[in-house]
């Protein structure tokens, strides 16, 4: 018999030798105990394999677990995936009408759940009890590429509308599912080997409908604390119920509603109801004759700007006279900007802020005096000052936009009355798919590489190196 060829890995800086064809499974085993975490992916030479890949070829590979992003998305999945099989065994696939993965929501992931059946505790109860059976067993999940006429007359069987529909748009002539002990489903992302991967999650009733507990980023083998937010829940679901009443709650169903000719009224219908929420809080400010900062905070790339423009045609509307200024202006000097503890620019933090100047200009400013407001070259890291003068009179306000606007430490010298602050982010996303969804996080980030190529001269590669930092800066200074 001809002995397997032997093939060279390299792990943390040493070098080992494997056969050809040894599964990523079997040598994500031997480095298991040097984690407390379970090893979900292999990083193959920047390029991400799951584990039942076989090794081909000399590499470099890097374990990936719940700790890292791909690998805590991974486990979602699996998460997601071992839950519906659950369900449809506990409530009869007959009985299941459909199954959405809806949004995150504080450590959870929120569904809706309709059919024959009562959602209660107790059903939620049955079907988590399953999903440790499942789990036990450690059954593989299993990848195989179908022919994609195939796939669509399988989900339309297993009453997966969306997913029937959304593959009826796709070029390719093959797709790749999964299957879990019969149970056949469409994902855009890795997958665990098997369902003995998922061992952390709980099921609750929440709202009409229920959340499916998961761990977190920073503690993988825990459930992460659900202390959901009432108010953002509302604005999440008040969203979806508008979505679905334009036939647009997914991509598949816009992608339908688009080759319909119905693109410019779902355009207009979304503008309509945004504009109407902005006319509102215009109103509102108007009728506070104290108020002379409209402060606009939020995370990155959520709109602001855009969205301080329209408010400020409103307030014109309302028969006040705005004048918008960005706090990105008021950053200091990049040779005063702190750092990281990566040793990068820190600019998300209120130490990348001249704050005293900006507190200094402003009260002049509602002391009725002419300010020079400055402007930040943003390529050359420094403030200027090119003859932009500033003047309050009666009926005048700021509309001020910046992460940090709801930061009192910020607006220290400001009199509370003077203030109406609003958080703004593009909280509701469109998801793919019942059972793929989009976090929000992912949407803000494609929004900031355009935006950084377009005004701040930066590489798509740039925004994502210092996208990490931006998300500590997001938690540190807003959430």
């Amino acid at each position: 018999m001809e002995e397997k060829k032997m093939i060279k890995v390299t792990v943390d800086g040493v070098e080992y030798a494997y056969p050809y064809g040894t599964p990523y499974r079997a040598i994500a085993a031997d480095f298991q105990g040097r984690t407390p975490y379970d090893i979900l992916l292999v990083n193959r030479d920047g390029k991400l394999c799951e584990l039942h890949k076989v090794l081909d070829r000399d590499c470099s590979l890097k374990m990936v677990t719940a700790q890292d992003r791909p690998g805590i998305q991974t486990y979602e999945r699996s998460a997601v995936f071992l839950m519906l099989k659950a369900f449809y065994d506990v409530a009869g696939r007959e009985n299941v009408e459909r199954i959405s993965v809806e949004y995150s929501l504080s450590s959870a992931l929120f569904l809706l759940a309709r059919g024959n059946f009562t959602l209660d505790q107790a059903l939620l109860d049955r079907v988590e009890e399953r999903m440790r059976e499942l789990s036990a067993a450690a059954l593989p999940i299993e990848k195989q590429a179908i022919n994609t006429d195939d796939a669509m007359d399988l989900f339309r069987k297993a009453r997966l509308i969306h997913k029937a529909q959304l593959l009826s748009f796709r070029i390719n002539s093959h797709v790749n599912v999964y299957s879990l002990d019969g149970f056949v489903d469409y994902f855009y992302g890795y997958m665990a080997p098997d369902t003995g991967y998922i061992r952390c999650f709980g099921l609750e009733l929440f709202e009409n409908g229920f959340v499916l507990r998961l761990p977190t980023q920073k503690d993988p083998n825990h459930l992460g604390d659900f202390k959901p937010s009432r108010k953002v829940f509302r604005e999440l679901y008040e969203s979806t119920l508008r979505s679905e009443a334009l036939n647009a709650s997914n991509v598949a169903e816009l992608n339908t509603t688009i080759s319909q000719g119905g693109a410019t009224p779902l355009i207009l219908a979304h503008e309509a109801m945004m504009e109407k929420k902005i006319g509102d809080i215009a109103a509102e400010i108007a009728s506070r004759k104290e108020v002379r900062f409209v402060m606009i905070a939020g995370p990155s790339s959520s709109g602001k700007t855009t969205f301080s423009h329209r408010l400020s045609t409103q307030l014109r509307a309302c028969g006040l006279r705005p004048y918008p200024i960005a706090t990105d202006n008021y950053f200091v000097n990049r040779d005063k900007t702190p750092r990281d503890e990566n040793g990068n620019y820190d600019f998300e933090g209120l130490g990348a802020m001249d704050v005293e100047q900006f507190n200094q200009d402003c009260i002049r400013l509602l002391n009725g005096e002419t300010v020079e407001i400055p402007t930040y070259n943003f390529k050359k890291g420094a403030r200027e000052y090119n003859g932009n003068f500033m003047h309050l009179s009666e009926g005048d306000v700021l509309v001020i936009e910046g992460i940090h606007c709801l930061n009192d430490a910020f607006t220290h010298a400001l009199p509370k009355e003077s203030k109406y602050k609003i958080y703004i982010s593009c909280l509701t996303t469109l998801n793919i798919d019942d059972h793929n969804r989009i976090p929000t996080t992912d949407a803000r980030l494609l929004r900031r590489i355009e935006r950084d190529a377009r005004t701040r001269g930066y590489s798509a590669q740039a925004t994502i190196k210092m996208w990490p930092s931006v998300r500590r800066g997001e938690e540190n200074n807003i959430f």
